[in-house]
């Protein structure tokens, strides 16, 4: 298996006003997209080329939005960068930059 393109650990994911997990991971790996459980169970996966990545109007900047399979998904990530050799998630803005960067949307 190749090195995954992006992997966020410790993201809540939710569905509508539903928490599927307050610890799952995001994870861009051989051009698809995953949502897993902190366990690694998959919530949803998709083609990145199917995959819609923004950011949500008047949210935090720690928020995306990502469009899977006709479901929208809020990953709540973080508001910035962790300093390296420190623990936690990436920025969102990464994450929509990687999304675009694997469906060769530019980034």
């Amino acid at each position: 298996m190749a090195e995954p393109e992006f992997r966020a650990t410790g993201v809540r994911i939710g569905k509508g006003l539903r928490s599927l997990t307050r610890a799952g991971q995001v994870r861009i790996s051989e051009g698809r997209l995953q949502l897993l459980t902190s366990y690694g169970s998959e919530i949803d996966s998709a083609p990145v080329q199917a995959v819609r990545a923004s950011k949500p109007w008047f949210a935090p900047d720690d928020r995306a939005l990502a469009d899977l399979n006709g479901t929208r998904y809020l990953l709540t990530l973080g508001e910035r960068d962790p300093a390296p050799g420190r623990p936690g998630p990436p920025a969102a803005r990464r994450f929509i930059e990687a999304v675009r960067r694997a469906a060769g949307r530019g980034g």
